[in-house]
């Protein structure tokens, strides 16, 4: 897994009745930009320290300045 400031981490849901999960990456703490990931999560607005799961995907953002 391979992330960015500013990407999504996106977390499935395990079970039919939940909901997906997902929030911004603020910082990437791994090598090669990967886990872990402080992450501000979108429903709740929380941030925390993440190691995802195989239930996670990265959803990447263009992150060039003339995008603006």
């Amino acid at each position: 897994m391979h992330a960015t400031v500013g990407d999504r981490l996106v977390i499935r849901s395990a079970h039919v009745d939940e909901a997906v999960r997902d929030g911004e990456i603020l910082e990437v703490h791994g090598e090669n930009g990967g886990p872990p990931y402080l992450v501000r999560w979108s429903d709740n607005g929380h941030e925390s320290l993440t190691f995802p799961g195989p239930d996670a995907y990265v959803q990447h953002f263009s992150h060039n300045d003339s995008d603006a």
